[in-house]
């Protein structure tokens, strides 16, 4: 085994710790494309230690989290959250349980990320004409290939070595997955690739920027003027260096 592997923030990433303007907007993305599902049962599938569960469980009739890492599932347990420890290629759900799935920044740390995805389909709730109800929808955010740094770090010469490292992701695929072979990165091509022949349609697909909440802090000024240069790029065909694929589809 690789010290890579030994490593959980290589292997699985780090999740969120706090709360600050960046998981916020995301929420509220989410929130802008829920209707009212987050009103029914929710699932966080990789739930790190439950920031965004605590929220979207707020107005939620059942709310639960899966979570591969258990030191981090008990921490979110701390919280007085439902959380489950489990791989996210087999979720402990029946079909067709939830309304609402968040798949944040996760499908790149699984062993199969096709499979996980799957599983996530599985457990959408079906809609149902009868009683016109709609489709469970999946809040899916995976780091994009654009980005000019791979935010994982790499592995050098037998060693991790944490760290947003420039132009990784600009490499051939084969050399770059030599670099970072504990993450995967996409493009909206392996996105759809990924996606594709599954029973969900795309409500909506976009790149984001990140919020850029640790230079605010050390420099407020300039972190908040690149803040908003960088969000209003995502208006514009500059998106594609986005920090972020961020789709939502709907169970069919």
């Amino acid at each position: 085994m690789t010290q890579v592997d030994r490593n959980p923030a290589a292997l699985r990433g780090e999740p969120s710790y706090v709360w600050r303007a960046g998981q916020a907007r995301r929420l509220r993305m989410i929130l802008d494309h829920a209707q009212n599902r987050t009103q029914g049962d929710v699932l966080d599938d990789g739930c790190g230690i439950g920031v965004y569960l605590e929220r979207l469980a707020q107005n939620a009739n059942f709310a639960v989290g899966v979570e591969y890492e258990i030191p981090r599932a008990r921490k979110a347990g701390e919280r007085g959250l439902q959380v489950i420890g489990a791989a996210a290629e087999r979720l402990p759900f029946p079909a067709d349980r939830f309304d609402l799935v968040l798949s944040h920044e996760v499908l790149e740390h699984v062993v199969d990320d096709r499979a996980a995805l799957k599983e996530i389909v599985r457990t959408l709730r079906a809609p149902d004409a009868s009683t016109g109800t709609p489709g469970g929808r999946l809040f899916l955010f995976v780091p994009n290939r654009g980005y000019p740094f791979e935010t994982h770090g790499i592995y050098w010469r037998g060693r991790y070595r944490f760290g947003n490292i420039p132009l990784v992701n600009y490499l051939p695929h084969r050399l770059r997955d030599r670099l970072a072979p504990h993450v995967r990165v996409y493009s909206r091509g392996d996105v759809n690739r990924l996606v594709h022949g599954l029973p969900l349609d795309i409500i909506h697909a976009s790149v984001i920027f990140g919020a850029y909440d640790n230079i605010i802090a050390r420099w407020p000024w300039f972190g908040r003027a690149l803040r908003a240069m960088l969000q209003f790029l995502e208006r514009t065909p500059f998106k594609h260096f986005g920090l972020s694929h961020f789709w939502v589809l709907e169970r069919t």
